[in-house]
């Protein structure tokens, strides 16, 4: 198991490595967004290539960081009832759902999104606009995420086991989620005035 752990502990790192970099493609994309927005308004030149490229940048940040969404424990579950569970069916819930639903969903994205990306590629499949993009490289991201997003739900199915195991402590134990730091911060707002 610790062999695991180890794996584990470099597929997160990676995960939050590339994460992290990848994040920085919003501003890139809004920058893109604001320039090509007074470019039409101002010289009334446009073209449909930036307004694809900002689609790709918002691709490739959506998918290819999820997987770092859901190494922070961010993604979306039903917090109300997930928080009222023991600690033991929250373990439990995230096996099953980890190997069950996650992984296979990845599993048949990926083998479906294959033939789907091929296909693109052989034909250098370009856009329908005037001036668009090229399609294949978006259409790899399909398969690109989901091959990260795999790997990472490997670690947390190895972590999460670890937990029941009682061979790690618990990483999302102490986290704060998002949504309770801010009604810490408005609860203390309030009470300043």
């Amino acid at each position: 198991m610790q062999a695991l752990l180890k794996l584990s502990r470099g597929i997160d790192a990676f995960t939050r490595w590339t994460g992290k970099r990848l994040a920085w493609l919003i501003l890139v994309a809004v920058v893109i967004s604001a320039v090509n927005a007074v470019m039409r308004k101002t010289f009334d030149i446009s073209s449909n290539s930036w307004l694809e490229l900002q689609w790709v940048l918002f691709s490739i940040v959506f998918l290819l960081c999820s997987p770092w969404t859901l190494l922070d424990n961010e993604h979306i579950r039903i917090d109300i009832v997930s928080n009222g569970l023991p600690k033991t069916a929250r373990n439990v819930i995230d096996v099953v759902g980890h190997a069950f639903f996650l992984m296979p969903l990845c599993i048949v994205m990926i083998i479906t999104g294959g033939p789907f990306f091929m296909r693109s590629f052989e034909v250098n499949e370009q856009s329908g606009n005037a001036g668009g993009l090229p399609q294949w490289p978006a259409k790899s991201l399909v398969i690109i995420g989901f091959v990260f997003l795999l790997v990472q739900g490997i670690s947390e199915l190895i972590k999460r086991i670890a937990v029941m195991r009682g061979l790690i402590p618990d990483p999302h134990a102490s986290q704060v989620h998002a949504l309770e730091a801010e009604v810490e911060h408005l609860v203390e707002a309030i009470e300043k005035r």
